[in-house]
């Protein structure tokens, strides 16, 4: 089968298809993780994306039942340089390109990547759309150009659970799988917003009883819950957009505990008064440097996000405490007054480093701080 990528500028590269048959729109994006492509294929955040792998041979480990970052695959469509149709793995259950077909994502490989990376780099990610089959390039040319921007997109109502659940599943080992959740110390209110299931694992792996609420759930909900915290996911498209979860955050902020990941981080910030911006070409891998302005530690970090943080008009009361060491971005802020804080990137790595596992323990220490604070008061 003849592969079609087509940008809205008209730029377009033409490989071999591989996946489902047929078309797809979204904004084309980049991902330099060597591996986890899984992952990347099932996390919600990528809702509307067509994602662009750097790493040049993807598909040669396979894919299996317990990497899902979700219960289904959320990119639009895939854009490798090699698909390796055999996988050699002993932890494969299927191909990647059968993956693909059965979430009806459209594949294309033996195009240049780097080219293609290149050109989202110095203009930007851009919508645009992939295709598999057989195809006219102008009048794919004509369809791409009509593709909306991601920015003004609220996505989170496509991704977000439907009712409240609880979650109990611990953490993966090898050999030994997902291991039983830890007895509680805390119960814990999460806002789904688009949540990768490895947060979950590793909140009950730090002693939280997890209750999960869709992203529209008010406020007072959460308070009449006898919580003793709120979490907050990371999620897909434009923050500025998700306005019902602005106005029930400035809600919780100071009644509870709060500590929010990726889009939580941003939409907590938006909540405080501060704005977002769209970023050129975002931050999608697992080797991105940011610095602990407190400590001066620096983390390796897994990221996906296109939106960031601006710093002027971060309120007196925020604390940025940590940036990003390529582009000197915000990669997380702290309050001086309430207990809460938020990270830009993703600390559950999965997939990605362990450098910054240790913010789901700094919140269970928060947490604990805050009950014993509130039975002594």
């Amino acid at each position: 089968m003849n592969g079609y990528i087509v940008l809205a500028d008209g730029r377009y590269f033409v490989g071999q298809g591989f996946g489902y048959e047929g078309i797809s729109e979204g904004e084309i994006v980049f991902n330099t993780s060597m591996t986890g492509y899984q992952e990347v294929l099932t996390d919600p955040s990528y809702q509307d994306q067509i994602v662009t792998m750097t790493q040049p041979m993807i598909g040669n480990y396979g894919v299996n039942d317990e990497d899902m970052e979700s219960s289904a695959a959320y990119v639009q469509g895939f854009i490798v340089r090699e698909y390796v149709e055999t996988p050699s793995n002993f932890r494969a259950c299927d191909t990647l390109g059968n993956f693909l077909q059965r979430y009806k994502i459209p594949g294309v490989q033996g195009v240049d990547t780097r080219a293609l990376v290149r050109h989202i780099r110095e203009k930007g990610a851009m919508p645009g759309l992939i295709a598999v089959g057989d195809y006219d390039i102008a009048t794919l040319q004509k369809q791409a150009a009509q593709v909306s921007h991601m920015s003004g997109k609220d996505l989170v109502a496509k991704v977000t659970c439907t009712k409240p659940y609880q979650w109990q599943q611990g953490v993966w080992k090898l050999e030994e799988g997902f291991q039983d959740s830890r007895r509680p110390e805390f119960r814990i209110a999460v806002y789904d917003f688009g949540i990768k299931y490895n947060m979950l694992r590793l909140l009950t792996h730090y002693g939280f009883e997890v209750t999960v609420f869709p992203a529209t759930t008010p406020a007072q909900e959460i308070l009449e819950g006898d919580f003793d915290g709120v979490f907050l996911s990371n999620g897909p498209g434009d923050p500025s957009a998700v306005t019902y979860a602005h106005k029930n955050i400035a809600q919780l902020i100071g009644k509870l505990p709060m500590f929010g990941i990726c889009l939580g981080h941003q939409l907590v910030c938006t909540a405080l008064g501060a704005s977002t911006y769209k970023l050129k070409f975002g931050h999608r891998g697992v080797n991105q440097p940011v610095k602990d302005l407190k400590t001066g530690k620096i983390e390796i970090t897994s990221q996906n996000h296109g939106f960031a943080v601006s710093t002027e008009n971060l309120p007196d009361q925020v604390q940025v405490t940590h940036i990003n060491l390529n582009d000197e971005t915000v990669e997380g802020i702290s309050h001086k007054k309430y207990p809460l804080f938020t990270v830009q990137y993703h600390p559950e790595a999965s997939a990605g480093p362990h450098d910054s596992e240790c913010h789901f323990e700094r919140f269970a220490e928060m947490v604990a701080a805050y009950k014993k604070e509130k039975l002594v008061n």
